[in-house]
């Protein structure tokens, strides 16, 4: 039985390959060895502003964005761009895989990029030639923080130019921020030159947070470049938070959540009211000139006035103050006779001036006049989360 069984088996097999009427064909790219191995060549990619494939005989490159050489399937072997100021310094990664330039490009000029690769199945070369753009004008970014200072909870970022900026994007994307613990955090333009970057939140006391500027040679739009790069480190400090209450007429001063000091002041009149809302501090300065014709009042009308005042810290752009109000000692506490300061006493003003860090806080309530504007610019915390991490560029 089990020989009979092998036999129809083997029958099986007979049949069916006497059944292939038709020899199997294959295409003939199978012997184009030459083909396969150029294909196995290791690519190299030369990018440019946002990753965008930088061909050969660019013109109009952005001076600003690193040149970036990457290959798959092998390693560079060497990547050279010459210019007219010389060879254009650059890093390698670790793995060999890809290079980008360290220094901004000059402006109109002409530069050459060779780069090869090895990979298993041999060498790629490739040359890239490309001229970069010109500029009809320059913006310079800069700051008002200073490297390595602490200050507030409620210091946002604060990156401003020169000249206006038209594309708001490229500006942007040439701004990192970065804090340590790690928050999330969104970029709104107050105005075209002054852009800002902050958290949902305040930040937690201890933050610390690095800012990067890489503007020189972006297009800011409208043949506007940007001229240099900057950066900034700087640290939360403690929560410094004062409450100015135009129901009580007090200012009470929270640090670390616990009251220090209770003022008594005389906010703005109903004719100049204080503005209600989130303000952060500014400078600090022992005197200041008040001049009612920054605003729109000659100096010379019933209402105007041209004064100094003392120990001043500035909380608003608008030119609201916290300082010495000397003359108006006796409405402290009761009646509003300012003209939109904070009015306090000589030892209250120069306490707040010597404690009171950029970037605290100084939250008015219960007064007759509008919310603070978002742009006023140190009213960035009143424009609501929704709309600011949205953006507006």
């Amino acid at each position: 039985m089990r020989a009979a069984a092998v036999v129809a088996m083997a029958g099986v097999v007979v049949v069916a390959a006497a059944g292939c009427t038709k020899a199997p064909s294959y295409s003939d790219q199978i012997d184009r060895v030459g083909d396969f191995q150029k294909s196995a060549l290791p690519a190299v990619t030369v990018t440019g502003w946002e990753g965008k494939p930088l061909s050969d005989q660019a013109v109009g490159v952005m001076p600003g964005a690193p040149v970036v050489v990457a290959t798959h399937a092998g390693v560079l072997t060497d990547v050279t761009v010459s210019g007219p100021d010389g060879t254009v310094p650059g890093r390698l990664t670790d793995d060999g895989q890809r290079w980008q330039s360290s220094k901004p490009l000059s402006f109109g000029a002409h530069y050459t990029l060779t780069a090869s690769a090895r990979g298993v199945a041999g060498e790629r070369a490739q040359q890239v030639a490309f001229t970069t753009s010109t500029a009809s004008s320059f913006a310079s970014a800069s700051t008002v923080i200073n490297d390595g200072e602490t200050v507030g909870v409620g210091q946002t970022v604060p990156i401003n130019f020169d000249a206006p900026v038209a594309n708001k994007l490229n500006a942007q994307r040439a701004i990192t921020v970065t804090t340590d613990p790690p928050v999330e955090g969104a970029f709104y333009w107050l105005n075209d030159s002054m852009v800002r970057w902050r958290p949902e939140h305040y930040f937690a006391p201890g933050t610390k947070v690095t800012v990067a500027v890489h503007t020189k040679g972006i297009d800011l739009g409208d043949g506007v470049y940007g001229t240099n790069n900057l950066s900034s480190h700087f640290t939360i400090g403690r929560r410094f938070v004062a409450i100015a209450d135009d129901k009580s007429k007090q200012i009470v001063v929270y640090i670390n959540g616990k009251p220090v000091r209770t003022m008594a002041t005389s906010m703005g009149k109903d004719s100049t009211p204080t503005n209600t809302g989130v303000y952060m501090v500014a400078e600090r300065v022992p005197s200041v000139i008040m001049d009612s014709s920054t605003y729109g009042v000659p100096v010379k009308s019933a209402a105007g006035y041209r004064e100094v005042v003392y120990n001043a810290s500035r909380i608003s752009f608008s030119g609201i103050y916290v300082h010495a109000a000397p003359w108006s000692v006796g409405q402290q506490g009761n009646t509003d006779v300012s003209n939109g300061c904070l009015n306090v006493n000589d030892a209250n003003a120069l306490w707040f001036r010597e404690n009171a860090r950029r970037g605290d806080l100084v939250i008015v309530k219960n007064t007759v006049g509008p919310p603070l504007p978002g742009d006023d610019g140190l009213g960035d915390w009143n424009v609501p989360w929704s709309v600011w991490k949205k953006g507006n560029a």
